[in-house]
């Protein structure tokens, strides 16, 4: 549970994309982190030795990020029967504020020693670290899309949430919840699996699986059928940074006979391309050609093709999109 619904109009944020140097910078902190102990008798603790290893905001936020991680696992059992809401009486607003700051601090301190939380525990902890260095950390709450079934969906939930923290007079987007690890739906279970994307992510990217309740950012209003009628994106896509540019829509209508288009950047000729039929057996992609950094390919929509598609690049799910028969 989020204690403290966070409303932010971003009005003259900024964003840098992440270039060669930060990454290496991200690596060489990553590396140093690694070696951290798993366990800090607190939170001060942690927050002075990041003090004293780091000096750059972009570093301290980037260890933060890579600590948690590295060490804090989601609680998927808690995700599944997540605990009733905690309600208290106050007489003032001093003392409602008060409760509210003790009830924080002890969402921060069991995700911190017990090293298991949700979304709420991940942000709560970010935001506290955040603090303690020295940077400007808040909460976004909103909504996420991980799921085929998420594509078309009618109605916005509050269902995510995610951190946004100041770097060097700019705001960076992060989510340290998703880069601890997934779930994995054939094992039943979460998966471990560290990785960087969700620091200082393209907003781009960002924003193809994220909508704040807020509904804006970069001073423009976010559309929420854009964000609900988008394709679903994966985690290889944001890495690789293949950008989707066609079909522009993650809902497309057809008949059978009828060829859709695809186009996909930073992608080549002799990448290994495919789609799953009904049968879940793979299909080649063999008509691709190359087109502006990228490649542009059809597919016939026949009754061989289920009512979702997704496009793999060799092993991983790179876009999916849901097909509404004309």
């Amino acid at each position: 549970m989020i204690i403290k619904k966070i409303t932010v109009i971003f009005l003259l944020l900024n964003f840098v994309f992440i270039n060669s140097s930060y990454s290496q910078k991200d690596s060489d902190v990553d590396r140093i982190v690694l070696k951290y102990p798993k366990h800090f008798s607190s939170t001060e603790d942690l927050a002075e030795r990041i003090q004293k290893d780091f000096t750059s905001e972009h570093d301290k936020a980037r260890a933060i990020y890579s600590w948690i991680a590295f060490n804090v696992k989601y609680d998927y059992a808690v995700y599944l029967n997540p605990p009733r809401t905690q309600g208290f009486s106050y007489s003032t607003e001093a003392e409602k504020q008060r409760k509210i700051q003790q009830i924080n601090d002890k969402l921060i301190e069991k995700s911190f020693s017990s090293q298991k939380a949700v979304c709420e525990g991940f942000t709560a902890l970010y935001q506290h670290l955040s603090g303690l260095v020295g940077l400007k950390s808040e909460i976004i709450r909103g909504d996420s899309k991980i799921r085929l079934a998420d594509i078309g969906r009618k109605k916005l939930s509050s269902n995510h949430a995610w951190n946004i923290v100041l770097i060097d007079k700019k705001w960076r987007l992060i989510d340290v919840t998703w880069g601890q690890g997934y779930y994995d739906n054939s094992k039943g279970k979460m998966v471990n699996d560290f990785t960087s994307i969700y620091f200082d992510t393209d907003p781009e990217y960002f924003f193809a699986k994220h909508f704040p309740d807020s509904g804006s950012y970069l001073g423009n209003r976010l559309s929420k059928e854009d964000f609900l009628n988008g394709p679903l994106i994966y985690n290889k896509t944001i890495e690789g940074d293949y950008k989707i540019k066609a079909p522009d829509s993650g809902i497309v209508e057809a008949k059978y006979g009828d060829k859709i288009t695809f186009e996909i950047k930073n992608v080549s000729k002799s990448d290994l391309l495919f789609y799953l039929n009904k049968k879940n057996q793979p299909v080649k992609i063999q008509n691709s050609k190359a087109k502006r950094g990228g490649i542009e390919f059809d597919i016939t929509y026949d009754k061989n093709i289920s009512d979702y598609i997704t496009i793999y690049l060799d092993t991983f799910s790179i876009v999916s999109f849901k097909i509404i028969p004309k």
